[in-house]
């Protein structure tokens, strides 16, 4: 647990601010609904509710800071024009609102931002820079850029106005889901999950605040925790790899957040998995990272009523068919066989006929006969073939044995948690 000794000084927002920027917000942007999500309830032993920020006109919740922080520049701030940095979802919540109020916005953005990212916010007008590895890098390039322009700078996560838009969040999900005892928040920079612990703890003391971090980026672990910084890597969650948290945010994270659960990438494209399959919702890494936690911790969330914001759903759309194909593979539908055969007519028919009298459907097909090292009178044959499960490849693998034909499964050998 890491919600920490409460101290005299005040926090940087209060929960009168949220409610102010909910009063500021509304109209503007979408009232996203906050549903009880049963396929999830009964993978996780728990009450689960999901908050589907997805749904934004962006598709993310970093629209509502955005408007509150763009709403606070003078007339000459909002002529000269506004800068900020992200990988992807600030940057499309600027640049949407930039272009509803008429103010010129710059977007700098890490030179591997996904595609799909890049794209939506030049298409709402905005002028991106591609610069940098990762935020920091974009952060510090931003900053050269606000001075040398004159651009008012809009900070993804490290500032009290953007704080409060986030904490909208919490009002709506606990007006639609009172008897919630834990929400589940992923933490990038932490202007999502601030603002939520400030007004969920303010209209509900006892409710617990679980903060959620990839493995490769725990910076805001480390910092509360004392630890050396270590963040970096790749990761499918590139909403949330921020290798530096922001000030104000540490400080409330630091009194107000009970627990930070680190979660690796397998957990976090698992889930993902699980949310388009099973309920139907569309997440990016970042956006499924609560739930990946949920997942990961079953005994953590047992038993509980959990919401989990479900915070951006930005994913790029071949990344998503990845997810998807990796998940069938992982759980027995789809394997990719190696069956050795002697290089004679009719041995091929034979093998499919095996395939397709066991209920396999073969999708791809591929005979090796010159580049493996197999005997001249002998070839391999890789077939992929659509599965039900593990007990059905292994119901397949058994006839082409008793048949004559030795076959193993490539790639894997832990499919659906069994060894095949």
């Amino acid at each position: 647990m890491i919600a920490a000794t409460m101290t005299a000084s005040p926090l940087p927002v209060t929960l009168d601010m949220i409610r102010a920027a909910e009063a500021l917000i509304a109209g503007q942007l979408i009232r996203t609904p906050t549903v009880e999500a049963p396929a999830l309830s009964q993978r996780a032993g728990a009450t689960i509710w999901a908050k589907l920020e997805n749904l934004q006109v962006t598709g993310s919740f970093k629209p509502r800071g955005a408007l509150v922080r763009m709403k606070q520049l003078s007339p000459a701030q909002a002529r000269s024009g506004v800068i900020a940095m992200s990988a992807g979802n600030h940057a499309q919540g600027v640049a949407y609102h930039a272009g509803r109020l008429g103010v010129p916005a710059t977007i700098v953005m890490p030179r591997e931002t996904p595609f799909t990212k890049v794209e939506r916010t030049r298409a709402l007008g905005a002028r991106v820079v591609l610069h940098g590895t990762n935020l920091t890098e974009a952060f510090d390039h931003a900053q050269l850029l606000a001075e040398s322009d004159q651009l008012t700078f809009v900070h993804p996560y490290d500032d009290p106005h953007v704080i409060a838009g986030q904490g909208t969040v919490a009002l709506e999900m606990l007006a639609d889901a009172p008897a919630l005892d834990t929400i589940v928040v992923p933490i990038g920079g932490g202007g999502l999950i601030s603002g939520i612990a400030i007004a969920a703890k303010a209209l509900k003391p006892g409710i617990e605040i679980v903060g959620v971090e990839a493995e490769l980026y725990p910076s805001m672990y480390q910092a509360i925790n004392g630890l050396p910084a270590s963040s970096g890597g790749q990761t499918i969650a590139e909403g949330i790899a921020v290798k530096s948290p922001g000030r104000l945010n540490r400080q409330i994270v630091e009194r107000l957040v009970d627990d930070i659960i680190l979660v690796g990438e397998s957990a976090i494209e698992r889930a993902v998995q699980i949310l388009l399959e099973e309920q139907k919702l569309v997440a990016e890494g970042a956006g499924a990272a609560g739930f990946a936690a949920i997942l990961d911790r079953p005994d953590r969330f047992r038993g509980r009523r959990v919401g989990f914001v479900l915070c951006g759903g930005n994913i790029d759309v071949r990344l998503l068919a990845s997810v998807a194909m990796r998940g069938l593979v992982r759980d027995g539908r789809l394997v990719r066989l190696r069956v050795e055969i002697s290089d004679s007519p009719g041995t091929l028919a034979r093998v499919a006929g095996l395939i397709g009298e066991c209920g396999g459907n073969i999708i791809e097909i591929y005979h090796h006969r010159l580049f493996q090292d197999v005997p001249v009178k002998l070839a391999e044959l890789d077939a992929v073939i659509e599965t039900r499960n593990a007990d059905h490849v292994r119901d397949i693998t058994q006839r082409l044995a008793a048949a004559g034909f030795r076959a193993r499964v490539l790639g894997s050998t832990n499919i659906g948690g069994e060894t095949i």
